[in-house]
């Protein structure tokens, strides 16, 4: 059983729309009959603001889902348009509704018998959200696959439905971890309902996956919130790094905020970023070597230390670390702007199997958390660490 909470409306509202009502009734046994109905429908609160709990099935439909009232400054996924659809859906069995968090606007854990565990998150963008097949590049990207063709992503869209229209799912099977992403269009807006987790425990569970999407239910509501027109930059906390994984667009700072000030060092060559960066640079090397660095920026802590050293490890096919051993592996360097994480790592390039390093650096600075990430070809990686440093360390917010 689902618990839905109804809050009854203030006693001097309820006054007034039995008075309005009454007023407009010309016949005086109507009147009668308004007066007993709507008595006995608003007197159940007691008080103010007073709160009643009902017991509703599971299987019907869950109370639509609300957009978050405020979204991060810079990212693309936020201007939802006025007048957006709201969103209705029969839960599956086992699985168990969460709080949706900043991006979201339905969240879901999934669990089996054997502590197997799966995340489904529903987050509706706006626009053509960087496009399908960056998308579904990025997702290969997180599970260690190799990116492929827009030809080959045609390829790999199985057809599904959702709220009876055709969707793409596109299924992304890493060594341990597994992405059901379904990618839907509809009025203006992306819809992306995504499910990851074991790769095993999520194989099982795609019938109920494709079942919950069938159950999806679009219905005209109040207005969405519209923040103030962005542009690309910011992260969302709790966002995975995307760098790298997007086509080229114009590097802009977050919306309603200045691009930090910074001295680029030399051999550095700015390039377009992607929506979801700030700037970006890339440093060339011997023959065909390549580092890149990434500017982002997201809001609070960012999804934290523990996320964020963890999910570089893995672009580097490097295993989790614990919270003790993540104490030991990073390092605190001053900057201009204050104290900053720093983190040095080696490893595999997952995305182009060739061996690699990473530097990136973690600065805080007024309700934010600024991402700098120095990687590619370990040797270019090394003889561009200082400079890096000196980079990050200079930078002006």
């Amino acid at each position: 059983m689902s618990r839905l909470l109804i809050r009854s409306a203030r006693p001097n509202y309820r006054r007034c729309v039995v008075n309005e009502l009454l007023s407009n009734l010309s016949n005086r046994s109507l009147r009668c009959w308004l007066v007993l109905l709507l008595t006995a429908v608003l007197t159940g609160g007691c008080g103010p603001d007073a709160v009643k709990a009902y017991s509703v099935p599971k299987e019907k439909e869950a109370a639509p889902a609300a957009m978050p009232a405020a979204m991060p400054a810079g990212h693309p996924d936020l201007a939802a348009p006025a007048g957006a659809a709201q969103l209705t859906w029969k839960t599956p069995a086992g699985w168990q509704e969460i709080p949706p968090g900043t991006m979201r606007v339905a969240s879901f854990k999934v669990a089996g018998a054997d502590g197997k565990q799966a995340d489904v998150s529903v987050i509706p963008l706006p626009g053509g959200a960087g496009g399908d097949f960056s998308n579904v590049n990025r997702w290969r990207g997180q599970v260690g696959l190799a990116p492929v063709s827009e030809a080959e992503v045609a390829k790999l869209a199985q057809p599904v439905e959702v709220a009876g229209q055709p969707a793409a799912l596109y299924e992304q099977a890493g060594a341990t971890d597994r992405i059901l992403a379904v990618i839907h269009h509809r009025d203006g807006m992306v819809w992306f309902f995504k499910m990851t987790g074991d790769s095993q425990f999520v194989a099982q569970a795609k019938p109920a996956f494709v079942e919950f999407l069938k159950s999806i239910h679009f219905a005209a509501g109040a207005a969405m919130p519209v923040p103030a027109p962005v542009a690309p930059g910011g992260l969302p906390a709790g966002h995975p790094d995307i760098s790298g994984t997007l086509p080229p667009a114009a590097p802009t700072a977050p919306a309603g905020k200045p691009q930090p000030n910074w001295t680029v060092p030399a051999g550095w060559q700015e390039i377009s970023g992607g929506p979801f960066l700030v700037a970006k640079f890339t440093i060339a090397g011997a023959g065909n070597a390549q580092a890149a660095v990434n500017v982002s920026a997201s809001v609070g802590d960012g999804g934290g230390l523990a996320a964020n050293v963890n999910r570089w490890r893995k672009q580097l096919g490097l295993s989790e670390l614990t919270s003790d051993e993540l104490a030991k592996s990073v390092a605190a360097i001053a900057t201009a702007a204050g104290p900053a994480t720093l983190v040095e790592l080696a490893g595999t390039d997952a995305r182009t199997s060739q061996p690699a390093a990473l530097v990136g650096a973690m600065v805080p600075q007024a309700g934010q958390v600024w991402f700098y990430k120095l990687m590619g070809d370990a040797t270019i990686v090394g003889a561009q660490k200082e400079a890096f440093l000196q980079f990050v360390r200079g930078v002006k917010y």
